[in-house]
């Protein structure tokens, strides 16, 4: 069996569609019950839905063969695993927002309220600016709003809450999207099956370009 860690929500169900349309399906997924795990022992392929930033986890320590997660995900945590497909689904940009009325001096610290703050880290040290990183865990629009950040670092899709609230895309750091990642002895010892799916699922990628 390959283990295939999905990610909960929308973009489960789009990754999921790629791997049925690829022949791996499981219907049982589809029925309206409580289960975590299903499995189809003809394709040899066993599916189970996890919290989105907690996929990573579960293919890094090997309890799945294979999983699905955001571009966001592999940047702020960096998990020791194979990044070997981008989906080209879940497609958004990661960027730095603030009011409208912002002008960054460059000189005093930056106070960036995020998320990610290993990506904001990164990001602003490669342009040697000096910044005081305020970790959030929801609402990161609020901060600026309130004067409790002069920036954020966030996933933007649409850009609409920003609006919204009177914010607006500073810069965009880089562009997001869902990766396909292996656990690195999966790789080693499931190399035909795993090497198989990616190709089907690369073939609907370019297929949909």
């Amino acid at each position: 069996m390959i283990n295939v860690a999905l990610p909960k929500g929308r973009l489960g169900e789009k990754v999921y569609n790629m791997f049925a349309k690829s022949g791996y399906e499981c219907p049982s997924i589809l029925e309206n019950n409580r289960k975590l795990i299903f499995e189809n022992e003809r394709t040899g392929v066993r599916f189970f839905w996890v919290k989105p930033s907690d996929v990573s986890i579960y293919v890094e320590r090997g309890a799945a063969d294979i999983g699905v997660c955001g571009k966001d995900i592999l940047l702020e945590y960096e998990p020791d695993v194979y990044e070997m497909l981008d989906l080209n689904i879940g497609k958004c940009r990661m960027a730095v927002a603030g009011k409208k009325s912002f002008h960054d001096d460059n000189v005093s610290t930056l106070r960036v309220a995020t998320k990610f703050a290993n990506i904001a880290r990164k990001y602003y040290a490669s342009k040697c600016r000096d910044i005081d990183v305020i970790k959030l865990n929801g609402s990161i629009e609020l901060a600026p709003i309130l004067d409790l950040s002069d920036v954020i670092v966030d996933i933007v899709e649409t850009g609409t809450t920003l609006k919204e609230n009177d914010l607006e895309v500073v810069e965009t750091i880089v562009p997001i999207s869902a990766r396909l990642i292996v656990n690195k002895a999966s790789f080693k010892f499931k190399t035909k099956e795993i090497e198989n799916i990616a190709k089907e699922l690369k073939a609907q990628v370019e297929s949909n370009d």
